[in-house]
């Protein structure tokens, strides 16, 4: 049985590659929308269809959720957060994708390098640098 989750819920979801902290703001047949506060992991460079593959047709500068905004996150992917604080939203950002490139420098393949290559303009972008 899913746990119930109501309206004003913290909790953790994942949105494709990404894992986040939210607010439930609407509870629908098959989805929360969370109102997004934190990240939690990064969302992956690259085409969703065609992971760690660089031969693709477009290879895809994915960002994350921005603060405050709202998403569909299917059921069986949202979780009650439980207890204590929400770390800053910018504060969230910098350590997920910290730890996605710190990930990404381990690893020598071609999808790694262009991810990194991503990743650096993104932080350019979310002001991290």
């Amino acid at each position: 049985m899913m746990e119930e989750i109501k309206v004003g819920t913290t909790v953790t979801g994942i949105y494709k590659t990404g894992k986040y902290i939210g607010e439930v703001t609407d509870v629908r047949p098959m989805h929360y929308l969370v109102k997004i506060k934190a990240v939690l992991k990064h969302p992956q460079q690259g085409d969703l269809h065609s992971p760690k593959d660089v031969d693709v047709p477009l290879f895809h500068e994915r960002r994350a959720l921005a603060l405050h905004e709202q998403t569909n996150i299917p059921k069986n992917m949202v979780k009650s957060y439980g207890e204590g604080e929400v770390i800053d939203y910018h504060e969230s950002l910098k350590i997920a994708i910290d730890a996605a490139t710190e990930a990404l420098k381990k690893d020598d393949s071609l999808w790694a390098k262009k991810s990194l290559e991503n990743f650096s303009t993104l932080k350019k972008d979310y002001k991290l640098t």
